[in-house]
């Protein structure tokens, strides 16, 4: 069977395209790697929230159930993401790895450990948070030191007692130096001075007034969402300023280097660790896809809005696709239904 569509990955970007695929005659399906849906954030740290709330974490048709103003959880996340899949019915294939994207004709042709797929138009919805991202000298660091990334990171329980360094000044990294902070000693090495923000202001989420004031409809090409994207992201609620101004953490430069059970900051500043938390992102592995002239110098695909030079080939959930939110729970639906248009005209030409 050759598809019209395949969507290779079920996460939230999948979901919501696929969501408006089901509106279409077209004949699509959901390839992913997970063991059940909502997997990823099943698997993320047992404390986390989201910094958006549930009136702005919902995928298109469907709202998350509760106080809209509340924040929801990881888990409600996840199971928020199996109920998308069943309630529109949506054709979802798990346990299936994708090992190579060839083209050839005007054919794409998956390769996969559950065998050949075959589809006249592609979309990538594999998302931004792929690959865990750790410096090279982490390795300089001894084996008694225990490095997680947070991607590995699941409560306090799984360190050693002693000094522990968060590494990475984003919101996980945040939340994860906050937890940490109750139990032990906790440094959080950031490259830049963080930049706090409300999560609520005048008793409603603060989401709700970046949305009057158009800012989450601010695109990459205006100058307001240059702005944006050109300055590190902001860390939501005040809990990690309390605890860097009653000393209960520590702040430092960048890390820079290590030196068995020694981490070395910018400023030439040591601290000696038992524990290191990789807060530092994640790079997204395109490797597998074997079309040239997809990607950039630094291997991020080459698009506009999503859509490439390659017919019949598209990415969805990337960081700044359009907006802000284009790899967010709350904006990736504009990008979808953006894409699916821009299927169906290549369907018809």
């Amino acid at each position: 069977m050759v598809y019209d569509v395949l969507v290779i990955g079920a996460g939230q970007a999948g979901l919501s395209i696929g969501y408006f695929l089901k509106k279409t005659n077209l004949s699509y399906l959901l390839l992913d790697h997970g063991g059940e849906m909502g997997e990823s954030w099943r698997k993320r740290y047992d404390s986390l929230k989201l910094f958006t709330p549930r009136s702005y974490s919902s995928l298109p048709g469907l709202s998350l159930k509760g106080d809209p103003n509340e924040y929801p959880t990881k888990d409600e996340v996840a199971e928020y993401l199996s109920q998308y899949a069943k309630t529109f019915s949506l054709p979802v294939k798990l346990q299936t790895m994708i090992t190579k994207l060839d083209k050839e004709g005007d054919c794409f042709v998956l390769s996969t450990n559950q065998g050949e797929y075959r589809s006249k138009q592609v979309i990538v919805a594999t998302g931004p948070f792929q690959q865990p991202k750790i410096p090279e000298f982490s390795k300089f660091l001894s084996d008694e030191v225990l490095q997680l990334h947070s991607s590995e990171y699941k409560n306090p329980d799984q360190l050693l007692s002693g000094t522990a360094v968060v590494v990475g000044g984003g919101n996980s990294g945040a939340q994860i130096a906050v937890e940490l902070a109750d139990h032990q000693d906790v440094y959080l090495s950031v490259g830049h001075k963080p930049r706090f923000l409300p999560q609520d202001f005048g008793g409603k989420s603060i989401f709700l007034w970046f949305d009057k004031m158009g800012i989450l409809k601010a695109n990459v090409h205006g100058k307001v969402g240059q702005m944006i994207k050109n300055k590190p992201d902001p860390i939501f609620g005040f809990e990690l300023k309390l605890k860097l101004k009653d000393g209960g953490v520590q702040q430092k430069t960048k890390a820079v280097s290590a030196n068995e059970n020694q981490l070395i900051f910018e400023d030439q500043s040591i601290v000696k660790v038992r524990n290191v938390i990789w807060s530092t992102g994640f790079i997204s592995d395109y490797s597998w896809i074997r079309i040239p002239s997809l990607f950039n110098e630094k291997g991020m695909p080459i698009h506009k809005r999503g859509v490439t030079a390659i017919r019949g080939l598209y990415f969805l959930g990337l960081p700044w696709q359009y907006r802000r939110g284009s790899a967010l729970l709350q904006g990736i639906g504009v990008d979808a239904e953006y894409l699916v248009l821009q299927i169906i005209n290549n369907h018809l030409a």
